[in-house]
């Protein structure tokens, strides 16, 4: 028989943050057989018992019983993302259907579903707390979208979908990492570096030699990638790394067809299609938008629509100006894709004589990472601190502990900060452990910050682009949320039970200090002299906040109208094709159509292996809040204490345990305005 004590086991170790440096591949299935074994039992004691439904009898033991899963399936899945190994990735995905199943099986037990219908018509229902009440609240809405209410047959098909739909999330992410992974460009010829800054040759030197060739390697890791996209003089040699990224996971390009997202993709609408309409739906999006901000489909197309129409003109003056410049400057009479990043980069030295790379020396990690410690502290009153000795998953990562003014531990964070191989892309915020009250007292919320940046190179600090110290603090505003949360039931603690389109405000919100010379003088000094960033740089980088603003405001548009049209219009029957979609939105908003090879949805992680399935235009609609709440800063000065009480204790604090509209009222004293985020754009007049 297996051990699968907590001394054998470390996924059952509760009693601290995750024994990274213990987990193997070969503890996760008998820990999540053993738990999920638990949970049932505990499961049956309770409906057994009988009596009246109570939120201590009842509602609690079940919200344990998921924390509890949640607590064991939290590291594997986060190593699954930042230490990928075939092993790993055999139990992951043989422990996914297992918690699929097991979700699904609560969410559509009728005798969970009886108990909570009968807290909520309880005489005791007035006495529970708000957050109490919203759980509640959510839940009984969860089960009638988990399928509670259908007959068994449909029931039955409807657990079936959820489980394929959670195994082709997994697969669509794997396959975008082997496809990142297999492809590289090795230069040997020196020329054929012309353009790129020191920090780009030096980084590809350096992941050269890890490889053991000779010369200089770039990969379709964001930082390599997008520094070659942007610097690089050899225009051929644009043209192949824009085919190879465009086309990983695809039908197209240098590894057509060996981890192609095409068919899994109609697999996977095909199933969401299927699931939503089983529930009376006409779509996936309207069955979405039931736990969201936004309600129907209309109100979010009008929403985009409206903002595609501000930003078009904008758009195409930028463009236009783009393919003068290129033709003036530098004799370019068609301007293609992997073009664009070039040309952009003149243009905008041209115009501001200002360069990313130029600040690249101001933003040393050393720098960086205390300083936005140092705005969070001026802002919230709150100390952060390093803990040494906590174990990890690479010698990279560090682990911090946020202290209040009456010295309270509010929260630990892991960071993780460089691109490296076996490491999903992108950069995300995810939750290790939820705050919660127990008996010996709370339970510290702990999370995991994530990003791919540029790492340290030939013994300097790591030197990051301002666009990666914004994605920095967006990453540490949703760690806040999760972390600085006061409310004590994991159920809407944090992020939990925030409405998707709403989770979004915290973490934009933060990026706003990344612009403003106070916080600016916190988090940046030249790496060898000290100094802060000079006032003539400075006033480049403001005069150059919103070059091309247009473009990318319809870039975001353009994934977003994508996104609903997809899931609101999907023909399972397959008459209109995905690609199809997609051309039909980039005839509308898009200002150059890319070749016919771009196979952009096959690397689309958000929507089609996150959580961002019809909710992609939660980043426009999230902004509209988080300009608009910044707006505030800028009314009583960006550091003010009270208005930061007053953002932390109406929003991060409140978490989910109340609807986000209401709690934005609370900060702002009115509805949200879209004038801010207009102005923030660029897209006044």
């Amino acid at each position: 028989m297996e051990n699968t004590s907590p001394a054998a086991n470390p996924l059952l170790d509760v009693s601290q943050p995750p024994r990274f440096g213990a987990i193997r591949p070969e503890h996760v299935g008998p820990a999540l057989d053993g738990v999920l074994a638990e949970n049932r039992a505990a499961l049956e004691r309770l409906v057994a018992a009988g009596g009246i439904a109570t939120w201590d009898g009842f509602a609690q033991p079940i919200e344990d019983m998921r924390e509890r899963l949640a607590r064991l399936w939290s590291p594997v899945s986060h190593l699954h993302a930042v230490m990928d190994s075939e092993p790993l990735r055999t139990a992951y995905n043989a422990g996914l259907p297992k918690i699929t199943d097991y979700f699904t099986e609560l969410a559509q037990d009728e005798r969970v579903y009886a108990g909570y219908k009968s807290i909520a018509a309880s005489s005791g229902f007035a006495q529970l707390t708000q957050a109490q009440k919203k759980i509640v609240e959510n839940t009984l809405r969860d089960f009638r979208l988990a399928g509670a209410e259908l007959p068994p047959k449909e029931k039955a098909r409807f657990k079936q979908l959820q489980q394929e739909i959670a195994a082709l999330h997994s697969k669509f992410t794997e396959n975008v990492l082997d496809a990142t992974q297999a492809w590289d460009l090795r230069l040997s010829d020196e020329t054929d570096l012309a353009g790129l800054p020191e920090s780009a040759r030096a980084m590809a030197k350096q992941d050269a030699q890890e490889k053991n060739p000779e010369g200089w390697r770039f990969t379709l890791e964001g930082p390599s990638y997008i520094g070659f996209m942007t610097y690089a003089d050899n225009r051929e040699l644009r043209r192949q790394m824009y085919e190879a990224f465009v086309t990983r996971a695809s039908d197209q390009g240098p590894t057509a067809g060996r981890w192609d997202n095409g068919d899994l993709i109609v697999q996977l609408l095909r199933r969401r299609c299927e699931s939503a309409r089983l529930l009376g739906f006409a779509n996936y999006a309207e069955y979405a938008l039931q736990t969201r901000m936004a309600k129907t489909v209309p109100e979010v197309m009008d929403f985009l629509n409206d903002l595609a129409a501000r930003a078009r003109p904008a758009a195409r003056k930028d463009f236009d100006e783009l393919k003068r410049f290129a033709r003036e400057a530098h004799g370019v009479e068609q301007l293609e894709v992997w073009d664009i990043a070039y040309y952009s980069e003149k243009l905008q030295q041209a115009k501001y004589y200002f360069s990313q790379e130029d600040l690249r020396p101001y933003f040393p990690e050393t720098k960086v990472v205390p300083g936005m410690f140092e705005v969070v502290e001026r802002l919230y009153g709150l100390k952060i601190t390093e803990v040494k000795g906590v174990e990890a998953w690479h010698p990279d990562v560090r682990f911090y502990e946020i202290r209040d003014g009456a010295d309270e531990v509010r929260g630990r964070f892991y960071m993780d900060l460089y691109a490296r191989a076996h490491k999903r892309g992108g950069a995300w915020m995810d939750d290790c452990i939820n705050r919660k009250r127990t008996a010996g007292g709370v339970q510290v919320p702990v999370a995991y910050l994530v990003c791919n940046f540029t790492p340290p190179v030939g013994g300097k600090p790591a030197l990051f682009t301002h666009d990666e110290v914004t994605t920095l603090f967006h990453e540490f505003g949703h760690g806040l949320h999760h972390m600085l949360t006061r409310v004590d039931y994991v159920g809407v603690a944090g992020i939990n039970g925030v409405a998707w389109d709403a989770v979004e405000l915290p973490s934009q919100f933060m990026e706003n200090w990344c612009w403003e010379r106070e916080a600016l003088d916190l988090i940046a000094a030249h790496h060898q002299s000290g100094d802060r960033i000079p006032d003539d740089l400075y006033k480049k980088m403001i005069a150059a906040k919103n070059f091309q603003s247009g473009m990318q405001f319809v870039r975001q548009l353009e994934f977003s109208l994508f996104d609903m049209r997809l899931h609101a219009g999907f023909d399972p029957d397959g008459r209109k094709n995905v690609q199809e979609v997609l051309d039909e939105v980039r005839a509308e908003v898009a200002v150059m159509m890319p070749p016919a090879f771009n196979r952009f949805q096959n690397g689309f992680s958000h929507i089609f292996a996150g959580g961002y399935a019809a909710g992609y235009y939660s980043y426009k609609w999230a902004e509209v809040l988080s300009a608009d709440a910044f707006s505030k800063f800028e009314e009583r000065g960006v550091f003010d204490r009270a208005t930061g009480l007053e953002f932390l204790r109406n929003i991060l604090e409140q978490g989910g345990s109340r609807e986000p509209m209401e709690l934005f009222v609370n900060f702002r004293g009115r509805a949200p305005r879209i004038d801010a985020l207009l102005r923030h754009s660029g897209l006044t007049v």
